[in-house]
């Protein structure tokens, strides 16, 4: 049974909701994340080359096992149109035990 330091809440910000659901749909679609949580209207304030910068942005939580992690920073580096976008991830200290195992299946391959 896997434990909740298997896996991670993983934070990515996304331009608009479109995006950000193009984003938690093909991180889903291939397995690399069991759930996406879109927080919308978030206000962003941040230094970009040598400004201070604002804009509103969508705040993707994304739910996967730590063995995804290289995978679905790949796919959204890939898929981002930032060049540089935000991929935080944050490790889990504890968990619900049906909840991981719901985690853990719904990153499984079927292939």
């Amino acid at each position: 049974m896997k434990t909740a330091i298997d896996f991670a809440l993983v934070l990515v910000t996304a331009p608009d909701s479109k995006t950000a659901r193009a984003l938690a749909k093909a991180a889903l679609a291939t397995k690399l994340i069991a759930c996406a949580n879109l927080i919308p209207k978030i206000e962003s304030h941040y230094w970009w080359q040598g400004k201070m910068e604002s804009g509103m942005e969508v705040l993707l939580l994304l739910k996967t096992q730590k063995s995804k992690l290289a995978a679905l920073e790949k796919l959204v580096l890939a898929r981002h149109p930032y060049d540089t976008p935000e991929f935080l991830v944050l490790p889990l200290a504890a968990g619900n035990q049906k909840y991981l195992a719901w985690l853990a299946a719904s990153c499984r391959q079927t292939n």
